[in-house]
């Protein structure tokens, strides 16, 4: 024995530095990579920032590609390493720089930066290539720029992140290995002390361990404790059942034991039958008093094992009567309900049958007609169970006495029962939380009642009707839009309030509050605990509220489609950060720094009434709508709407990013005021002129609320542009002052969800911002309805360029000239 001991402080120790070890080879592993990922994403930033500030310098004269390379482009660069870059045309015809420069790539076709290691004379380069969208004629096309370095900076930068790091990792291995043997000295000194407390304990002594020991060590001694505990328990249950079973049986052994000896001396044939028959007796009395105590045992375990499964009511009966001997089987009558034989009782399966075979069982000893059991649903939940017989019933008086362990009533005199067949019934009702009655029959006879509660089944989640009022109640409410301008504030109470009160998480935002109620629907759906109000405003007033102060009631979530303006919140720090679990699954340009967040895919499109503009005459292109409206200006005066840039956030954002991009915005914004346009601060509103045949066409409308209105059947026409398609996406920013941030974080969670885009892109019809998502409004199905570039309007600094108090002043005095000199 003492050759197989082994020491398991020494067994933990080595195992413990081995993975100390393995641990340090994997972490000087894993700070090589992270180096070299590092220098990598520093250098790819300066890189990108180089070529977007080429980018910005890109302009078109007479239809040529033109561009002067901005100082900044390169001063960003150490003098360490060699650069290289190209800018080509849409048609690849080279405007500056190396035209050897990776002749073997594709053009860009994304305004997002694309890296990639290149061999080019003899050196790897790291390349990043991006595009720029231009807009000339009757098309966009995109302008390839692409910035080259070679890669010694960034190898110098990832070796000193590597050799700053390994010193600490060795010396902090060393520490650890010290800590780990002096540790374990301090760790298994508990275990002497208990075993000591252990030893010192008489075999009776069953009581819990309490010498003080460390919290880990705790919980050995917890399960410790617990197995003394059950040990005991079934000590006094084995003591309880020996001692009964002694009390008990000692009667009929004795008797059997005095007839036996009389039946060897006795020999009269009539006599010595008669003895044999009482010997029978005394035998069937033991072994019916043996079979209850072992059975009552038995159903004691396996309450302990609280082993519970749905269990049917008709096969709960039928396997009882198959159990009777046929004799007992064939005075059975069996009446169930078609509601309860279906019914589910969730409980132990033999203990319920043997709890229903002992009434059965006492039905057929007393009485020697037929044996009914039933079974009703009396209540919803529940199952009565009842067995009717027409034996010679129980007094009242006894009515109690005979639930007793080993108590029989009067009727019991001269048959053969041990008294523990009502008591384990009794048992095995209470345990399982049901009521038992015994009752009187009419006629003569016993009616022994058993209640039982029905497992629980959980409701349907939404009928198809409740599904057809919704869409029903959505198609209504995109033609019934509330006024634009308007404080609409709407409380939804909480469906389940808990008892301490329910919450109230309050969302100011610029979506129509019919379409937003599905989103709040679908909120409380996952939080049925929380109150949502919401109140609909506009988006330069919502800003302008916030910063001012004034906004009421103080939003703990801030939804708006002016993405600009919501950066510009965030920028000044009025945001909190969040970092949702469904973040990883947006894409990039439609959310800044956890702050800003997107959830829905919205293009701008134009609409038009099809009874005022023939489908040959269709302006599918920037630059055909402004020669449309150039050709017949009389045709149009009047009748084409947009958004009034002054008033409108959203318009505003959409005519500055239409500047960046079309070299013809000042030409239709031209032609825009040599027709008188409608200026409105809505998109409803230049959605319910076109319908009505008030206008013949709408620009830059939101394809979102264009797309649910065709869905409900309104008379327009939508044109998604063959040049390009600028698309936004509607915001979402939880104030920094906000009183239930925990409840904004849940709700943009939520929006994020599966669940909250399959609404996104279902009948609201505002697209799903997350790839992959189900409904017919996903992103790429909206972008699938046109033919040219889509370009989202990326949430990033860049945004707040046209946010500049001076730039905006001098775009919107120069609008006002154009569009609207008046």
């Amino acid at each position: 024995m003492a050759n197989s001991a082994f020491s398991i402080r020494r067994r933990i120790f080595a195992l413990a530095v081995s993975l100390l070890l393995v641990a340090a080879v994997a972490l000087a592993a894993f700070i090589n990579d992270y180096a070299e990922r590092a220098a990598d994403r520093a250098f790819d930033r300066l890189l990108a920032a180089s070529a977007l500030t080429i980018a910005g310098a890109v302009q078109i004269e007479d239809e040529t590609v033109l561009v002067e390379l901005p100082f900044a482009s390169f001063a960003m660069f150490s003098g360490s390493d060699r650069l290289f870059y190209t800018v080509r045309a849409p048609d690849g015809v080279l405007v500056t720089g190396y035209d050897d420069l990776a002749n073997d790539l594709p053009p860009a076709d994304s305004a997002e930066p694309v890296f990639q290691d290149l061999d080019y004379r003899g050196e790897t380069l790291r390349l990043v290539s991006l595009g720029r969208l231009i807009s000339s004629a009757d098309e966009a096309a995109w302008v390839t720029i692409r910035v080259a370095e070679t890669q010694n900076e960034r190898e110098l930068l990832s070796a000193e992140i590597l050799s700053n790091a390994m010193l600490p990792l060795a010396a902090l291995t060393l520490l650890a290995i010290g800590i780990v043997w002096f540790g374990l000295g301090r760790t298994f000194a508990p275990l002497s002390t208990l075993e000591q407390e252990l030893r010192a304990r008489s075999p009776d002594d069953l009581s819990p361990v309490s010498v003080p020991v460390p919290a880990e060590v705790s919980q050995l001694v917890v399960a410790l404790n617990g197995f003394t505990d059950r040990l005991r328990l079934a000590i006094e249950r084995l003591s309880g059942l020996v001692s009964e079973a002694a009390h008990e049986v000692r009667t009929p052994l004795a008797s059997l034991r005095a007839q036996a000896e009389i039946a060897m001396d006795e020999q009269d044939p009539e006599k010595l039958r008669a003895r044999v028959s009482r010997i029978h007796q005394s035998a069937a009395q033991a072994s019916q008093l043996v079979s209850q105590l072992l059975m009552d045992a038995t159903i004691s375990h396996r309450l302990d094992m609280r082993d519970a499964r749905p269990t049917s009511v008709d096969a709960l009966i039928e396997e009882v009567r198959q159990r009777l001997e046929p004799a007992a089987a064939a005075r059975l009558s069996v009446s169930v309900e078609k509601d309860a034989g279906a019914a589910e009782l969730f409980a132990d399966r033999v203990v319920v049958r043997e709890m229903l075979r002992n009434v059965v069982d006492n039905a057929m000893l007393y009485s020697a007609g037929p044996v009914e059991i039933a079974a009703t649903s009396p209540e919803l939940g529940t199952v009565l169970l009842s067995v009717s017989d027409r034996g010679p019933g129980i007094p009242d008086p006894e009515k109690e006495t005979v639930l007793q362990r080993f108590k029989r009533g009067s009727a019991g005199e001269g048959k053969t029962g041990s008294g523990l067949g009502l008591a384990i019934v009794k048992r095995v009702v209470d345990s399982h939380g049901g009521s038992l009655r015994l009752a009187d029959r009419d006629g003569g006879g016993l009616t022994v009642e058993i209640t039982l509660p029905l497992r629980r089944r959980k409701p349907a989640a939404h009928t198809a009707a409740a599904a057809v009022a919704g869409a029903t109640l959505l198609a209504a409410a995109l033609v019934l839009v509330p006024g634009q301008g308007e404080a609409a504030e709407n409380r939804y109470p909480a469906p389940q309030p808990p008892p301490e009160g329910e919450r109230s998480l309050t969302i100011v935002g610029t979506t129509d509050t019919p379409l937003f109620a599905r989103f709040v629907e679908g909120f409380q759906k996952m939080r049925p605990d929380v109150e949502v109000i919401y109140r609909e405003t506009d988006t330069l007033v919502m800003y302008e509220e916030f910063l001012g102060g004034s906004i009421a009631p103080k939003p703990d979530l801030m939804i708006s489609s002016a993405a600009d303006l919501q950066l510009k919140l965030a920028n000044d720090g009025h945001a909190l950060a969040h970092s949702s679990q469904y973040l990883q699954s947006v894409p990039g340009w439609a959310q800044w720094r956890g702050e800003v967040i997107g959830f829905t895919f919205e293009p701008a499109v134009i609409i038009y009434n099809p009874g005022l503009v023939r489908e040959d005459e269709l302006p599918r292109t920037h630059l055909r709508l402004a020669e449309l409206l150039e050709e017949q200006p009389e045709r149009f005066r009047g009748l084409v709407g947009t958004y009034d840039i002054a008033k409108s956030g959203v318009g505003y954002l959409l005519a500055a990013q239409d500047q960046l991009i079309s070299s013809n915005f000042w030409r239709l914004a031209t032609a825009f005021g040599r027709i008188g346009v409608h200026l409105s601060g809505s998109s409803p509103d230049i959605l319910d002129r076109v319908a009505r045949g008030d206008l013949a066409l709408g620009y830059n409308v939101l394809g979102s609320y264009a797309l649910a209105r065709q869905a409900a059947g309104a008379e327009i026409g939508i044109i998604v542009p063959d040049d390009y398609v600028l698309v936004l996406t509607r915001t979402m920013l939880i104030p920094r002052d906000a009183s239930e941030p925990d409840l904004a974080r849940a709700f943009v969670d939520f929006a994020l969800s599966p669940q909250g885009q399959a609404i996104s892109a279902g009948d609201a019809a505002l697209g799903s911002i997350v790839p992959g998502s189900t409904g017919p409004f996903t992103s790429e199905a909206i972008s699938a309805r046109g033919r040219g570039a889509v370009q989202p309007l990326a949430l990033g600094p860049s945004l707040l360029v046209s946010l500049d108090q001076q730039r905006r002043s001098r775009f919107l005095a120069t609008w006002r000239e154009i569009v609207s000199p008046r």
